[in-house]
């Protein structure tokens, strides 16, 4: 049965937001089941604003990019980060820069982008190269899951470039396991530390993350190198503000989280779609072989077909499916009332495959972003994986070098393949992963 929201005001020309009574958590395994499907299904029946049940509160969806645009961009400071991605993740991630808003936000990106700025990227792109041409040479052939083999080596990046450590292998599985379960964590149905729940282990995994930085900050102040615990560290505005040790401790804990699983999902679909579309991957490796296997900084911009690989990637999977905020105050997306305190959420998942902005949104077509389609610019919120507004990704420079890296090595060491029926399963519960982690046939080449 339809319902609604709450009552637009009477007084004004606003649309009340649609709501059906269906249990919330029957919707929410229908979404996980099937996000697109489901998507498609909501908004033949209620329009692209709509409100459901879930994970123990009420949602509005805001799907198209110009929802997207209205709320990322936040002109009128209607909608806040930390209060929505709070209540999924606050416990594990607590004060991360996403989590932060308005004034203090700023305060916080200003300092953090020292961490990024082009003279430190080439910092560590000098540091991750070594790392990842020995690992990518050194991966299993024969049937390999790629899911695994890129999250090994994305925390092998994540220890030499972000904390600057060599650790014992039950150090760094401890490390990972850690930010596995501080993730999954956040989309939990029994939100209270219950052992041996989600949310448990997510709280669990906090204070072991937590006391690996502590034990190592001192280290960290006392002396500069390269990495971004150092640089986060010794950050300085130029109006000298600098970070306390419960910022660096925070901050190091989300970043290590957010490039550590979103290039692994970004590599892992570029793996699959170009084991799916052989012309592309021998493409791609043809433009590999123009370079060295060492590449310059200044090489990154010209692997052109690379980029478009992973820009099709990202739109047929962000790595974050969606992006929730809180109204601060009463306020209206396209034409809808939504009143101070409701939860939205923009579903970039299912904004990437808007047939108002991409030729068969289903179909992997790097060539969309050809200078003559340029599909991505028809509305600049049509392709958002990266988030936007002041809220936009800080580390997507660095997560594009380190997937670029990793795939130019791959693509000159191996080639890979899947059975032409092979489809693979995805689970959408936490992070967009495949269930059987990526099975290819890897193949050294000759």
């Amino acid at each position: 049965m339809t319902t609604v929201f709450t009552q637009a005001p009477a007084e004004s020309d606003l649309r009340s937001v649609p709501k059906n009574s269906r249990n919330g958590v029957l919707e929410i395994l229908r979404m996980r089941r099937d996000p697109f499907a489901f998507s498609a299904a909501r908004q033949a029946e209620f329009g692209k604003v709509s409100a459901m049940n879930a994970f123990g509160t009420q949602f509005v969806t805001c799907s198209g990019a110009p929802a997207a645009e209205q709320i990322l961009m936040n002109k009128d400071k209607a909608f806040a980060n930390g209060p929505a991605w709070s209540y999924f993740i606050g416990p594990f991630f607590n004060r991360g820069v996403m989590l932060l808003d308005f004034d203090e936000h700023r305060h916080h990106r200003v300092i953090l982008q020292q961490a990024f700025t082009p003279k430190v990227l080439k910092g560590y792109f000098g540091e991750m190269q070594p790392v990842i041409a020995d690992r990518v040479a050194n991966f299993p052939t024969g049937k390999v899951k790629m899911l695994s083999q890129f999250k090994e080596l994305t925390l092998d990046v994540a220890l030499e470039v972000f904390l600057g450590v060599e650790l014992p292998k039950d150090e760094a599985d401890k490390l990972n396991k850690a930010f596995i379960e501080t993730v999954r964590a956040g989309v939990a149905f029994v939100r209270k530390p219950i052992p041996p729940g989600r949310w448990w282990k997510g709280v669990r995994s906090r204070k072991v993350l937590e006391e690996f930085f502590y034990a190592n900050i001192d280290a960290k102040r006392a002396k500069e190198t390269p990495d971004l615990f150092s640089v986060l560290c010794h950050a300085e505005s130029d109006e000298g503000h600098t970070f306390t040790d419960e910022d660096v401790v925070n901050h190091m804990i989300f970043v290590l989280m957010a490039a550590h699983d979103t290039s692994t999902i970004t590599m892992t679909q570029m793996a699959y779609h170009l084991a799916k579309n052989i012309p592309w991957q021998e493409k791609a490796r043809a433009q590999a072989f123009d370079f060295g296997a060492t590449l310059e900084y200044d090489d990154l911009g010209k692997l052109d077909v690379l980029d478009k690989v992973m820009r099709e990637s990202l739109r047929l999977c962000p790595p974050v499916p969606a992006q929730p905020r809180m109204a601060v105050k009463d306020t209206e997306v396209q034409g809808y009332f939504i009143p101070e305190g409701t939860m939205v959420t923009v579903p970039q998942l299912t904004n990437h495959r808007d047939a108002d902005y991409f030729t068969n949104p289903e179909v992997f077509d790097p060539s969309r972003y050809d200078a003559d389609r340029a599909e991505d610019k028809g509305h600049r919120f049509a392709w958002t994986p990266f988030g936007g507004g002041v809220h936009k990704c800080i580390g997507l420079y660095f997560g594009q070098m380190e997937i670029k890296t990793i795939m130019h090595n791959l693509l000159r060491d191996y080639e890979w393949s899947v059975p032409s029926d092979y489809v693979m399963p995805m689970d959408y519960s936490a992070l967009p992963v495949p269930k059987d982690k990526l099975p290819v046939d890897l193949r050294r080449l000759s």
